[in-house]
């Protein structure tokens, strides 16, 4: 099939190079988001994504609104049999959806329908689910509503962040994207409507979610700041300053000594009370300053007796 491709960020790239490397279909071109300030100098960079299509001498559109005429009218030139998407980054309007005769197939990083929406893997780790996956489906004009192709299965370790659980997704699910385009070219693949049960919503994380409560039992805790890790990255506060919590926590199952939030600290480690039991800070980020161990941070700013996080 003759192919565009849709993304943007660096989890959607060994897509791409799946169908680069497929001997059965073409990437004609790739639509990605504009160029976006980043680094210290706030220059405009290219997306992931838009970099390898240029590597490997694909065209890019980069439309500003994907309604924009002159857009939709390369599109149409291009004529695309089906479009694969993997975390674009913006709604599909009704004009681009009907412009490949086999329409936009998305690779979504859970097991629909639940989870759907632009946050899945961090919302699974942060609810605790130990099996997640991938699913290809047809975009239809609601939220990740439409019928699916395929799906993979993928377990949730104990240890998961969410950059690690993504990380892992976006090779499978590479693959069950190029094998989904596969046997949408022969016909050997029919989307099957989602069931009506077990729709759960997946919205993007927000500074408030990523905020540590240290009255939820240790479990929760660590939920949220693997779930929150690498972005936006879960923080507390202390001495009125927000301090992001960098790395994940160890859960200290046989101690429950302090108050939630208390702190105490031992020549290599600083230990915080939980609704439940303990837990050990990973890695910390001071507000302004570099990642650093957490005892490295607690030995420069001197943590004295008796004080908390998130006070």
């Amino acid at each position: 099939m003759r192919l565009v491709f849709a993304g943007t960020p660096e989890v959607a790239v060994p897509a791409l190079e799946a169908l680069l490397a497929s001997d059965r279909h073409q990437v004609a071109a790739v639509v990605t988001r504009p160029d976006a300030p980043a680094g210290r100098g706030r220059r405009l960079v290219a997306s992931p994504v838009a970099q390898r299509a240029e590597e490997a001498g694909v065209e890019v559109l980069k439309p500003a609104r994907l309604r924009d005429p002159d857009f939709l009218e390369r599109l149409a030139a291009i004529a695309p049999d089906c479009c694969p998407v993997v975390a674009y980054g913006a709604l599909l309007p009704r004009a681009a959806l009907d412009v490949p005769r086999l329409g936009w197939v998305n690779l979504h990083f859970s097991l629909l329908p639940a989870w759907r929406g632009a946050a899945p893997v961090q919302h699974a780790v942060m609810a605790g689910d130990e099996v997640t996956g991938a699913s290809t489906f047809l975009i239809e004009e609601g939220l990740d509503s439409g019928p699916v192709y395929g799906v993979l299965t993928e377990e949730i370790r104990p240890t998961d962040t969410s950059g690690e659980l993504l990380d892992r997704l976006s090779r499978s699910g590479a693959r069950l994207l190029a094998a989904t385009m596969d046997g949408i070219e022969d016909g050997s693949l029919h989307a099957v409507p989602q069931p009506a049960d077990g729709v759960t919503l997946a919205p993007k994380i927000t500074v408030e979610d990523a905020r540590v409560d240290w009255r939820a039992p240790a479990l929760r805790v660590d939920r949220v700041v693997r779930g929150c890790a690498p972005a936006p990255g879960a923080w507390t506060v202390f001495r009125g300053e927000r301090l992001k919590l960098a790395g994940p926590v160890r859960l200290l199952t046989d101690r429950a000594e302090l108050a939630p939030g208390e702190l105490a600290v031992a020549k290599n480690s600083v230990r915080v009370g939980t609704g439940s039991h303990e837990v050990e800070l990973g890695d910390v980020q001071p507000q302004g300053k570099r990642r650093m161990g957490a005892g490295d941070w607690a030995r420069g700013v001197r943590i004295g007796s008796g004080e908390f996080l998130g006070a």
